[in-house]
């Protein structure tokens, strides 16, 4: 695809020419609609491996779209990652200080970013507080990705009036819903089948990644593939795997990066490096075609999260019809259907005894596979995704009320 930009056309081969014509229609009332969305990192991390094709698609059905970034210092990055925390039910000392810095950074942003569009779209708390400082031309979006089952309750009573002077809220599973007056509606996040870590690689150039990076495949691969967070567990997988391989030999490779907006990553990769051996390889690497060669080539994908507003790399596994066992929470209880499309866990042993399950019958990895990919193909490509976008723009009255949204694109 060099030289050529991801268009919808591209999706005919995978949801079919109903559903892309569908969408086409749906865009048509919306021609010259100029959106952006706004978020805190070009790279690393989901949300900005999903703007960067929805934008895109976006434009391709005639929606003129902008992708923007918020800048900050490393104490404002600290401070929203703390927040970020806290709204997935951690603990944060909410000081004057705190508060300061996160409004003077927005604001200095709003400052610089002259946002008169149709739409705005805000990703994430970064840079919530900017709806205080526009006269807003038509609605404001906040998208949340995060899982929000049990925020904290003194951070979500600071953000709440922020929120409330959205126009809708945008949350990846109903059970993020919250107590507020705008309007929520629930769509989960996509992936691009035509991204570098997702497109079709032969087994010749799987195999070339791995060797590049020295990762042996004689024995079955065992992948977790996430940020370097606590909330993914990576301490947990090391001590499932290490449970499983006493009844089947393994290699467990835990591949991460670490995200711009993430001071704490650093961290978390330097704590697990003294548990690498021959058979534990973790690395920290920014490489799409790797994520994509070790999603292809393992037995069993891991996705150990104790918190997720929705797992990504999880799809992404899914779409490449590797099984996926998955943390029992969040986003990952609405892509995985325990023991028909991949494994639920919620303990250490438990992820374990699944592993070895799945190493020592091929049938049962190739049925869950294939399942898993058909799952991903019908509700999680960046196609629906589009969709549900064009539905939300399509309910807005002329003064930017919300109408109940149709259920034309498969809701959750």
């Amino acid at each position: 695809m060099h030289g050529k930009l991801l268009s919808l056309d591209d999706y005919r081969p995978l949801v079919g020419d109903p559903v892309v014509d569908r969408i086409r229609d749906k865009a048509r009332p919306l021609r010259g609609l100029h959106v952006t969305h706004i978020n805190s990192t070009y790279y690393g991390g989901g949300v900005a491996v999903l703007l960067s094709p929805l934008a895109l698609l976006m434009n391709d059905v005639g929606i003129q779209t902008g992708w923007r970034v918020i800048q900050g210092s490393p104490d404002f990055f600290s401070v929203t990652k703390k927040f970020h925390n806290a709204l997935q039910g951690g603990d944060v000392n909410l000081s004057p200080r705190k508060k300061q810095i996160y409004e003077d950074t927005v604001y200095e942003n709003a400052v610089r970013n002259h946002l008169d569009h149709d739409v705005v779209i805000i990703h994430d708390p970064q840079p919530l507080p900017l709806v205080e400082h526009y006269r807003k031309r038509g609605p404001w979006v906040w998208r949340c990705h995060i899982d929000l089952t049990d925020p904290h309750p003194g951070l979500w009573a600071y953000l709440a009036p922020f929120i409330e002077r959205y126009d809708a809220v945008i949350v990846s599973m109903p059970e993020y819903r919250q107590e507020l007056r705008t309007p929520q509606v629930v769509f989960p996040p996509a992936i691009d089948a035509f991204a570098n870590q997702n497109r079709d690689l032969s087994p010749a150039e799987v195999d070339e990644r791995l060797a590049h990076y020295g990762i042996p495949t004689d024995l079955p691969l065992v992948v977790q593939i996430s940020r370097f967070d606590p909330w993914k567990d990576p301490q947990g997988v090391i001590e499932a795997f290490k449970l499983a391989r006493k009844e089947i030999p393994a290699t467990l490779v835990l591949l991460g990066n670490v995200a711009t907006d993430d001071p704490e990553g650093e961290e978390v990769y330097r704590s697990l490096l003294d548990q690498r051996e021959e058979r534990i390889i973790i690395l920290s690497r920014q490489d799409g075609a790797l994520v994509n060669a070790l999603q292809r080539r393992a037995a069993v994908v891991l996705q150990k999260s104790t918190r997720e507003g929705f797992g990504l790399t999880v799809a992404e596994a899914m779409w490449k019809g590797t099984p996926v066992v998955g943390g029992d929470v969040g986003g990952i209880k609405h892509q995985i259907t325990d023991e028909v499309n991949g494994f639920l866990v919620a303990s250490v042993e438990e992820a374990a005894q699944r592993m070895v399950e799945l190493l020592r019958d091929d049938d049962l990895r190739r049925e869950m596979g294939s399942r898993a990919r058909e799952t991903v193909r019908e509700q999680f490509l960046m196609a629906v995704l589009l969709e549900r976008y064009l539905d939300l723009f399509n309910a807005f009255e002329p003064d930017f009320r919300l109408r109940e949204l149709g259920s034309s694109a498969p809701q959750e």
